[in-house]
């Protein structure tokens, strides 16, 4: 049988390879985001997606809120803890768009309010504190502020000689070209404790309408533990639209 190297992969191929491994075959890779270009117009998306296997993880759904996307619990009597699953996901600025898997949306959103910086921002923030897991926090800025529009990836993970202390990086890749963006996962997959998204931020595909886009995503997550899934369409005047799913 030929076997085919990533590196004489298409870009198509490569993204629908990473989709496939890391979306369609894994039962749990926890909460997830993408940013991407539309393939049919001059827009950026942002995909966010979360799963749940306890109780308390899958008693939560999506609220939007002209551009803001939030969590919402589904029934209220059920919440011991809110902190971790109760949050912002997705805010816009000043010509700045952001979205993360916890309230470190809002510690990045108020710090570029104030002339502060990404970076900056999550330099004051930790992985979750969620022992053994210790789940990572990703996070996600489109910044149109400027002649061209950039974007940054963060995650924020426990060290893995001491998980008491966490481990920051940033990632500017290029911009994606049309139909594709760059992914990054709280988990690698299943498992206990869940192994922690290690390496680059993952090509995947992206093409379509942002209803296309959410329902190809929808389809691809585990049934059994996908919750919600959100889509950002962020056009070239600033306007931004939201397409929502929930599981309840």
């Amino acid at each position: 049988m030929e076997i085919t190297r990533m590196d004489e992969m298409t870009s198509h191929e490569q993204a629908n390879a990473n989709f496939e491994s890391h979306i369609v075959s894994n039962p749990y890779p926890g909460r997830g985001l993408v940013v991407g270009r539309s393939s049919e117009n001059d827009a950026w998306l942002f995909v966010y997606f979360i799963m749940g296997r306890s109780q308390h993880s899958r008693n939560r759904r999506f609220v939007a809120e002209g551009s803001t996307l939030r969590t919402e619990p589904v029934d209220m009597s059920l919440i011991d803890d809110p902190s971790l699953i109760i949050y912002e996901a997705m805010l816009d600025g000043d010509s700045t768009y952001l979205v993360t898997n916890g309230d470190q949306t809002r510690t990045v959103h108020d710090a570029l309010a104030s002339g502060g910086t990404f970076d900056g921002a999550l330099a004051t923030r930790e992985r979750e504190p969620d022992a053994p897991n210790y789940t990572p926090r990703i996070s996600a800025m489109v910044d149109t502020r400027g002649d061209e529009a950039t974007f940054a990836l963060s995650i924020l993970k426990a060290n893995s000689l001491d998980p008491a202390q966490t481990d920051r990086t940033t990632f500017r890749p290029e911009n994606p070209p049309a139909g594709f963006g760059w992914l990054l996962t709280t988990y690698a997959g299943d498992g206990s404790p869940l192994p922690s998204f290690s390496g680059d931020p993952m090509a995947v595909p992206c093409a379509g309408s942002p209803a296309e886009i959410l329902e190809s995503y929808w389809k691809a997550l585990d049934p059994d533990n996908r919750i919600s899934l959100a889509v950002k369409h962020i056009a070239a005047s600033g306007e931004t639209t939201l397409t929502v799913k929930n599981r309840y």
